[in-house]
């Protein structure tokens, strides 16, 4: 590591507040689905800034639109009408196939919105405030108080009880663990279509189908979080739409701007007419024209690139050679995914596994302390799987 590269560590460790175990790294571009530090090192990246940088690094026709919109407007506050927001939401909605749209600045943002439609939904119906949202457990829903409230793992939670109220948790899967927790208090069921932090487990057919069918039967809104397993990286725009199960609410983000942040919370019409309205919510900078102009583009280019296609063949590649590798290695309890949302499961924490593919030029993430998780860019091509493969598995021997 160069001193300069080393310098400005140390100064990070001094001015920037210690909530994360950062790599040992500084990285200063990137290109294509390579990342390069400072001392112009090139990394294979299998992170994509945790499922953000969809399209890849340094996408000129992506990194234009951005240009031009900066020469324009960057911002103007939700108390006026502008352009990149309202293209921006009817191809959201056009993808998703909902009916309103709410942007934020973040996945916890949309979270926290959602929380709050549910709540206001079952206030009109009955004018009661003790409604009560289930969650799941081994969930992540972000870090602010509402959304940490939802998350189904204690040691998010812990330190900054007491969270919101009312929140009751079931497993994901366990249609019965649902039921058991079913009120009639109960406004909303919230939960991931593949759950990332928690261990890359992806939701049945069956429980989103019965979820559904409970949720249509007693006016219960069906929340899907769709941050981290959306926007493509299961082979369909929305996770959800594999199985043509429609929730009345669900949140977005993370690939949703490519880089630019940005969330949103979108809902059926139905919802829409019967849950917030002026006043009860808003945001400073949600939906601003420059985050708008990248939603667009990012969509845009989706279809032009067909990203879609793409995910669907590289991520069956990248599911054999992972298979392959879990096969190999006695350490390699199983795989698990859909699309390019994959996790190695190890008998064993991976933490050094990970810090020596970095090392090597391979950057990886894990789900827990035994998963490799894998989100690439959703442009990467079979080749770069091979390459991956050969630097883990070097790696885990």
């Amino acid at each position: 590591m160069s001193a300069e590269m080393q310098s400005y560590i140390d100064e990070a460790e001094q001015a920037l507040l210690h909530t994360y175990n950062r790599y040992q790294v500084v990285f200063d571009k990137g290109e294509g689905v390579y990342l390069y530090d400072m001392d112009g090192k090139r990394y294979l990246d299998f992170v994509s800034g945790i499922a953000v940088f969809a399209l890849g690094y340094h996408n000129t026709e992506y990194n234009d639109a951005l240009k031009a919109q900066i020469d324009k407007i960057i911002h103007t506050s939700n108390y006026y009408y502008n352009a990149p927001a309202i293209e921006a939401a009817k191809k959201l909605k056009e993808i998703s196939g909902m009916d309103r749209v709410f942007f934020t600045n973040s996945g916890a943002e949309a979270i926290e919105g959602a929380i709050k439609t549910a709540r206001k939904y079952g206030y009109l119906k009955d004018g009661r405030t003790d409604h009560e949202i289930i969650a799941m457990n081994h969930s992540f829903h972000g870090r602010t108080m509402g959304a940490l409230s939802v998350t189904g793992n204690p040691h998010y939670r812990d330190a900054f009880e007491p969270m919101i109220g009312n929140i009751r948790f079931a497993n994901l899967n366990d249609f019965d663990s649902v039921m058991a927790q079913v009120t009639d208090k109960t406004c909303a069921i919230l939960f991931e279509t593949v759950q990332g932090e928690g261990g890359i487990y992806p939701a049945t057919e069956e429980f989103m189908r019965k979820v559904r069918t409970l949720c249509d039967e007693r006016d219960i809104l069906m929340i899907l979080d769709e941050i981290q397993c959306g926007m493509g990286r299961t082979g369909e725009m929305f996770a959800w739409q594999r199985y043509g199960i429609k929730p009345d609410v669900m949140t977005t983000a993370k690939a949703l701007g490519c880089g630019v942040p940005v969330g949103a919370f979108l809902m059926t019409e139905k919802v829409g007419q019967n849950s917030l309205a002026a006043g009860d919510h808003g945001t400073t900078y949600g939906g601003n024209p420059l985050a708008c102009a990248a939603i667009c583009k990012v969509i845009e280019l989706f279809e032009k690139q067909k990203v879609l296609a793409n995910v669907r063949e590289v991520g069956a590649y990248l599911e054999k050679r992972l298979d392959e590798l879990a096969a190999e290695f006695s350490c390699v309890e199983t795989r698990r995914g859909v699309g390019l949302l994959q996790g190695l499961v190890f008998n064993r924490p991976v933490g050094d596994i990970i810090t020596e593919a970095m090392e090597k030029g391979l950057v990886l993430i894990n789900a827990g302390t035994s998963i490799i998780r894998f989100v690439p860019s959703l442009v990467i091509q079979k080749e770069h799987v091979d390459d991956m493969i050969a630097i883990l598995r070097e790696c885990i021997r």
